[in-house]
């Protein structure tokens, strides 16, 4: 069932075009997350979801209503911040009962509970009277959220919750967020210009660039099937080569096979560098077009193949991942 549905969205300022002519539509109970790179439109389309922000043309559809004039405090929703945006004064405790305080119908009693369950569900029950100065950054952004989820919001929006983060405490906090989101089946968007970020976390991703949509998708079709250039180099890593007939292909970097032996159906590669990741190696080299190329191996076989620098390997490229996005420009 759509929740939400953006249709023909045109924001402008001044002569800036910051969206044009953006369409989507969003399930109830997914978990979509805007990606794109700095500059592409992506925050201010949150901003007109949420109301903060009017489009200057288009409609925003919640829950089958036109939501496009009204104001954010009629949208029902809950938002998250880069920043936290928490009050230093207060405890961790009067932090989530900040919000709740505008709910007239509920006792002080049911204001309580309310914020309790919601610091038990990202697991901060039991620091309820710290206050903000003496959290990590990790809980501070777990507070923001237990604050947004115990109105019992119909949605939420998180603004790049995670990019303030080291990447231990990213990794977690997404697993976090997805597991509260998973379990209270809320309708959430993120936006975010961080693709593992997308990848591991969203069921749509929606791909902006330079204030269109480029693509919208599941995770792995962004991945496996890119319908712009833009969208296979930002998303991961693409090759382009051309194949033994002159036709420009493509192809990820872990679908290239690496091999010692040279083949009828193989390239040959001189090896630059070798970069060494822990399970996996990435090998960049160089075709005899002197065309650049990229590939990931496991660690263990780039040291069976005793692969070096200067040396030459082959290359086998699987039939199933040389369809090249459309329009591409080599």
């Amino acid at each position: 069932m759509i929740f939400l549905e953006l249709k023909n969205i045109v924001k402008k300022f001044d002569k800036q075009v910051a969206l044009n002519n953006i369409n989507a539509r969003i399930e109830k109970g997914e978990l979509v997350c805007i990606l794109g790179p700095s500059g592409c439109g992506k925050t201010t389309l949150l901003r007109i979801i949420a109301g903060l922000e009017a489009a200057n043309d288009g409609q925003v559809f919640i829950d089958g209503t036109d939501a496009t004039s009204l104001p954010p405090a009629k949208r029902n929703y809950g938002i998250v911040f880069q920043s936290y945006a928490l009050f230093p004064n207060m405890t961790v405790l009067g932090n989530v009962l900040f919000g709740l305080q505008q709910k007239k119908e509920l006792s002080r009693e049911d204001k309580l509970t309310k914020a309790i369950e919601a610091l038990s569900l990202v697991d901060l029950a039991e620091h309820k009277n710290k206050y903000p100065r003496q959290l990590s950054g990790g809980m501070q952004q777990r507070t923001a959220l237990a604050r947004a989820i115990a109105l019992s919001p119909a949605f939420l929006l998180l603004d790049e919750p995670l990019s303030a983060l080291d990447a231990k405490v990213r990794q977690k906090l997404r697993g976090d967020i997805r597991s509260i989101q998973r379990n209270l089946g809320i309708t959430t968007i993120m936006v975010t210009h961080d693709q593992e970020e997308a990848l591991t976390m969203a069921d749509k991703i929606i791909v902006m660039n330079n204030s269109f949509v480029e693509q919208i998708g599941t995770p792995r079709e962004i991945y496996n099937h890119p319908a712009t250039p833009f969208v296979a180099n930002f998303i991961g890593t693409m090759n382009y080569y051309h194949n033994k007939t002159g036709e420009i292909c493509a192809v990820r970097p872990e679908n290239i096979e690496v091999s010692r032996l040279a083949s009828t159906d193989g390239y040959a590669a001189s090896i630059r560098t070798l970069e060494f990741k822990g399970s996996t190696t990435r090998i960049y080299g160089t075709l005899p077009d002197k065309s650049e190329i990229c590939m990931d191996v496991a660690s263990e076989t780039a040291t069976e193949l005793n692969l070096i620098e200067n040396s030459i390997i082959f290359l086998r490229m699987p039939q199933e991942n040389q369809n090249a996005p459309a329009s591409i420009a080599v």
